[in-house]
């Protein structure tokens, strides 16, 4: 059954995708790349399996695509080229909410995408363009499966205390509770650290999945116990452009003294709070660091404060620490951001290398440190593959 395996992951401006080769060797890394900007100025820019730049395109002199279907098929008239002619196996999609039932990645049917429709609410921002790109998938490769894999679902292990809401049961036994998200992010990182060292993977880890979205998750023994994000991707610690933890009596105040609509209140917590509404300046680390400005300053203290809150919680739900694995875009990047982060976190064993955290090294802390920190490139992409490719072995006869 040796072919291609296309993973795709849409978000609410961007269409992200890879392509890897099947064969008896196991699979094999093309291309990774996507379209940003959709809707406004798109940019299509591709990397080989060593990051090195393939193919970069804008449309300045027109013609851009304008939604995630068009997308879609500039991302497969540059794949069909790249290709020549090796059929494509199978289509692995992010789906952001897989809600109470979804606990594993499951191959798309008419029933399960009705069944995730009804999740939309759940995750406004991201799930609406995930079911967009199954169905634009779906157009430009008919009859090719498809496999949906949940950014929920490996947060189902959590114990009941983590998952529910200080709610009568009802609620709870209708959904209402915590999620928990980035979990094929967690999957990957636990699965390679399995890999790298057993022994520690197999502790307790408190993993910082930090990028634009951002959350932090307790793992033992391999499992997840507990998360930062809770019944959507709204909640937890600061994000680019959304708020995390916020006291929901803020919201009743917006809407009933405020005189805010529940649209004015949503675009407010999802897309200009954050990293990018307390700076008054833009969701990136990077200029925000630059800015040098007062808000720029608090913005950087804030979200380093609440992240560093939240590792001493979850260490706690754990009753300890083994290792603090840094991961995403800020995790994997931003120095100054994990110095931030780790600065009075010594009472959990912590002790950093300066040297090696500014060098962007896979180990930050000092030798000897009785907590390790490590730094991953976490690769989404590679898991969806594994999983649709798994899945699609079950499936063929």
């Amino acid at each position: 059954m040796d072919g291609i395996i296309l993973v795709l992951n849409a978000g609410s401006s961007s269409l992200k995708f890879a392509a890897f080769e099947e064969s008896a060797e196991g699979l094999a890394a093309l291309c990774i790349g996507q379209v940003e900007g959709i809707g406004a100025a798109p940019r299509l820019h591709v990397r080989d399996a060593g990051r090195q730049p393939l193919h970069t395109q804008d449309w300045a002199g027109g013609g851009a695509p304008g939604d995630h279907a068009a997308a879609l098929g500039v991302i497969i008239t540059w794949l069909e080229a790249m290709l020549a002619g090796r059929p494509v196996i199978g289509i692995g999609h992010r789906v952001v909410h897989g809600g109470p039932d979804f606990a594993a990645p499951r191959r798309v049917d008419a029933a399960l995408l009705a069944a995730l429709e009804g999740l939309v609410p759940l995750a406004p921002l991201h799930q609406p363009h995930n079911l967009a790109g199954i169905k634009a998938a779906a157009r430009h490769f008919p009859g090719v499966a498809q496999v949906a894999c949940f950014d929920t679902a490996f947060h189902r292990t959590q114990p009941f205390v983590a998952d529910t809401f200080a709610l009568p049961p009802e609620f709870h036994a209708q959904g209402i509770r915590r999620y928990g998200f980035h979990g094929l992010s967690y999957e990957y990182i636990t699965r390679r650290l399995a890999q790298e060292e057993p022994t520690l993977a197999a502790g307790r880890l408190v993993v910082a999945h930090l990028g634009n979205g951002a959350s932090l998750c307790a793992i033992a023994g391999g499992r997840a116990q507990a998360s930062s994000m809770g019944f959507t991707a709204l909640d937890g610690v600061p994000m680019g452009t959304r708020c995390g933890q916020l006291d929901p009596g803020v919201v009743l105040h917006m809407i009933d003294t405020l005189g805010m609509s529940t649209s004015e209140v949503a675009q407010l917590l999802y897309g200009n709070s954050g990293l990018k509404g307390m700076s008054g300046l833009s969701q990136d680390v990077r200029q925000i660091e630059a800015a040098g400005t007062q808000e720029a300053e608090q913005a950087l203290a804030y979200f380093a404060y609440r992240v560093r809150r939240e590792i001493a919680s979850l260490a706690a739900a754990m009753g300890g620490i083994d290792a603090l694995v840094f991961t995403a875009g800020i995790g994997e990047n931003a120095a100054g951001v994990r110095a931030r982060i780790w600065d009075g976190l010594g009472f959990l064993g912590i002790t950093p290398d300066a040297a090696a955290n500014a060098a962007n090294a896979a180990e930050i802390s000092a030798i000897g440190s009785p907590t390790r920190v490590l730094v991953r490139r976490t690769n989404e992409e590679r898991m969806i593959a594994e999983h649709t490719q798994r899945i699609l072995t079950q499936t063929t006869p």
